[in-house]
């Protein structure tokens, strides 16, 4: 996956939509056409996938009327139709739909986040298939004033992993529940950016996680650089959203907040819809084992200790299977690690071993 940086300062959503769009143009086509395209290989119909994608835009633009015009404006920009664009930032909105599912071997997320602590230790990989991303968007905007929200993501979705200038961070993982359907609710990587734009602290994005009606679930995990909370003071929580409801998972006595691709709330639990075959138990086992080794060290440390661990490299860091389905097959495309205290994030297109061994840029 090759990385491109973008910053814009436009204070207008459409505006800010279409500098995105017109500056990558080639790279939010190609992501439209490769989303489009891997939609039919898990059986959604053409006419299905426009009709996810224009209701799920619908939704956005209820719950978000700027979001909503950013993506039109971006849409504009690389002369898409909004609906074509939409193929992306609504994906995991579509990818509940699909009849044929493509599991949920994916992402392994780690927060320290111990009282006195100057700023949460993190770290995230994003495992995904590897022909839908050849590009990825390092993207930087002025939501409002004063304010700074910086996203790693795909083209044409508004956000994933982040951190914003008040202090406040997020790690991104998708989840699957029983309940997830085909009604086209706010697309949750929109979810994510507004968190991103809008909190500073962990209650306001629970809020804000709260008030979108969802159709596909993922977990946002959250955290900042110094303690808030109205009734218990937080420095870390995991909000998972579900169409059944939301639930909060706070960080450990010990600081910890580890996450993967399955519920941890006990409620939505009941209802987890994970694959049989999917790795994401045994993930969070190896994360509860090497979580002393990570603390208290430098990235590219952190990340030799993330998959340290005898068996962790075919746990935690994906290679692809050429022998697989393409559909089925799954890489580590990027390790992240989101500083909250100086609002940066560092990274590398790689898995945890090698992007330990080659370094990571700063963001």
């Amino acid at each position: 996956m090759q990385l491109h940086r973008h910053t814009s300062a436009a204070p207008d959503p459409r505006e800010r939509g279409l500098d995105i769009g017109r500056t990558w143009e080639a790279q939010t086509r190609n992501t439209a056409k490769l989303y489009f395209d891997f939609f039919a290989t898990l059986g959604i119909a053409p006419q299905k996938v426009r009709d996810l994608a224009e209701q799920s835009h619908a939704a956005l633009h209820a719950w978000c009327p700027a979001l909503a015009e950013e993506a039109e404006g971006w849409a504009n920009g690389a002369g898409l139709e909004t609906w074509e664009m939409s193929v992306v930032n609504a994906r995991t909105e579509i990818l509940a739909a699909a009849p044929r599912k493509v599991g949920s071997h994916e992402c392994s997320t780690a927060v320290y986040a111990p009282a006195r602590a100057s700023a949460p230790e993190t770290i995230q990989t994003w495992d995904w298939h590897d022909h839908l991303a050849p590009d990825g968007l390092l993207l930087e905007v002025t939501p409002s004033p004063g304010r700074t929200t910086k996203t790693f993501t795909e083209f044409g979705t508004l956000g994933k992993i982040g951190v914003n200038s008040e202090g406040l961070g997020l790690h991104f993982n998708i989840l699957a529940h029983s309940r997830d359907d085909d009604s086209a609710g706010v697309p949750v990587h929109a979810i994510a950016r507004r968190i991103l734009d809008e909190a500073s602290t962990i209650d306001q994005a629970i809020d804000i996680a709260s008030s979108a009606r969802v159709s596909a679930s993922t977990v946002f995990t959250v955290f900042t650089a110094t303690a808030s909370g109205t009734s218990t003071p937080r420095l870390a929580a995991s909000i998972e959203v579900s169409p059944a409801g939301t639930g909060v998972v706070d960080a450990g006595s010990d600081g910890w907040l580890l996450h993967t691709n399955h519920f941890l709330d006990p409620v939505l639990a009941e209802e987890d819809a994970i694959d049989d075959g999917a790795l994401s138990p045994q993930r969070l086992a190896h994360l509860g084992r090497v979580r002393t080794e990570l603390a208290c060290l430098g990235i590219a440390d952190r990340a030799k200790q993330f998959c340290s661990s005898e068996g962790a490299s075919s746990v935690v860091c994906f290679h692809p299977d050429a022998s697989a389905p393409r559909h089925e097959q799954w890489q580590t495309l990027l390790t992240i690690s989101v500083d909250a205290g100086d609002c940066s994030l560092a990274y590398a297109a790689a898995n945890p071993a090698d992007a330990a061994r080659d370094g990571f840029l700063i963001f």
